[in-house]
């Protein structure tokens, strides 16, 4: 083999290993978060863009599928995995349950970590203590998340969905909840936002009344941290399941469960591991010991997890602190009611599912339009590089817009735009 030859293989080979090859800079030096906040707090919100590697040619507006990371998030998961692959450090990852605690209201002994929404759901949906022909109330306009465990245990365990189409507000939704319970019903099991036109139920009002009559609420929570100001407590739900990397705008792969400390006892975990334990169990003893499980709602996980995509949700926490959960939630209103108003006003267009109630509705909106199927309307938004959501869930067939901070009401423009267009 010729010198040339093998130089030339040797490098192949580098180069699909990664060897030798530098990653592209993921940091920005202009703006940075705190050049963009002024003496009295204000956020310049149209340079707060600038944080994110966001394509500049695209009009956003799918938050509630995947909300990008900024920068501080990328770079976090970066210096994690360097942290934990050049000094072999193990653990880490068992400080993100104290800060997540703080960002939703709870303590960290209520904090179980997982990767997404739907496998907090699963933990609770077979955890709870439910026989053949127990009833369990759901809502019509669930995500895949929430429908299928719940069918999966209708099937394998007999218990029997109670599903209900939510009312346009909050008051008519709770009495119609109350309506369908029966001796039979044990869990209230529904979204705090609906993934199709983001309806925020009154989840507070719903445990509160769930409360006085014996029924665990159970909550999908994938839209609520990061777009609305929480706290577990005050909202008085026995489990709220959510992901890290929508509203919060933290890694993929990343999310958590809240499991009130009054209901650990009785939702029952069932895959386990290292760290679910409490150190005691002995294989070798006679006769063997298992133990308890671990403190807490740590008892719900276990294994190694990623301190990378952890040390990421930590600087996603530190990201939203740094402007205020309220600043935030204000502005995703903002934009949230931006959007309902421009689409009601082309009324001769679409069809708007949203509630007008103020209180039950924040950064979703869906509709439909009147002149297009909704997969050509979204065919023809995404080749004018308008990303919006397509949602077939149980017979909608809608479209949903959603927007965050990075958002401006220029985005929204070009959508509105569009649909008059047609």
């Amino acid at each position: 083999m010729t010198t040339s030859r093998r130089r030339f293989i040797q490098q192949s080979a580098a180069a699909t290993l990664g060897i030798g090859i530098r990653l592209p800079k993921t940091t920005v030096s202009e703006p940075t978060l705190s050049t963009l906040v002024d003496e009295k707090a204000n956020i310049d919100w149209v340079k707060l863009r600038g944080l994110f590697p966001l394509d500049q040619s695209w009009r956003y507006l799918n938050n509630g599928t995947m909300g990008p990371s900024p920068y501080a998030v990328i770079d976090a998961v970066h210096k994690g995995m360097m942290e934990g692959d050049q000094f072999g450090n193990y653990s880490g990852w068992d400080l993100t349950p104290q800060k997540i605690a703080t960002f939703v209201g709870a303590n960290q002994y209520e904090i179980a970590l997982t990767h997404n929404t739907t496998e907090g759901i699963n933990i609770y949906t077979w955890g709870l203590p439910l026989k053949k022909g127990d009833e369990v109330i759901v809502t019509t306009h669930e995500h895949v998340g929430n429908a299928f465990p719940w069918l999966n245990r209708q099937k394998l365990h007999g218990i029997k969905l109670v599903p209900f189409n939510p009312e346009p507000s909050a008051n008519a939704t709770l009495k119609q909840i109350e309506s369908l319970i029966t001796s039979r019903t044990k869990v209230i099991a529904i979204p705090h936002v609906l993934c199709s036109q983001g309806q925020v139920m009154p989840i507070k009002e719903i445990s509160k009344m769930a409360k006085t009559k014996g029924l665990f609420v159970v909550v999908d929570g994938a839209h609520g941290p990061g777009m609305l100001e929480l706290n577990m407590h005050e909202l008085g739900c026995d489990a709220y399941a959510s992901c890290c990397h929508k509203w919060m705008l933290g890694p993929k792969g990343t999310g958590f469960l809240y499991v009130k400390e009054s209901a650990q006892d009785i939702i029952q975990p069932y895959f386990v591991g290292g760290g679910s334990d409490s150190a005691l169990w002995n294989l070798a003893s006679n006769p063997i010991q298992m133990g308890p499980y671990a403190k807490g709602a740590h008892k719900y996980y276990g294994g190694t997890q990623n301190l990378g995509l952890y040390k990421g949700v930590d600087a996603s926490i530190e990201f939203f602190s740094a402007i205020g959960m309220k600043t935030v939630s204000d502005r995703v209103k903002t934009l949230g009611t931006y959007a309902l108003q421009g689409l009601l006003s082309l009324s001769n267009k679409v069809e708007v599912l949203t509630p007008t109630e103020a209180e039950s509705y924040a950064g979703m909106i869906g509709f439909k339009s009147t002149r297009m199927n909704p997969e050509t309307l979204y065919a023809q938004a995404m080749s004018k590089k308008i990303r919006i959501r397509l949602v077939p869930e149980n017979g909608i067939n809608c479209l949903r817009v959603s927007t965050h901070i990075y958002n401006q009401s220029s985005d929204i423009d070009a959508l509105l735009n569009f649909i008059d267009s047609i």
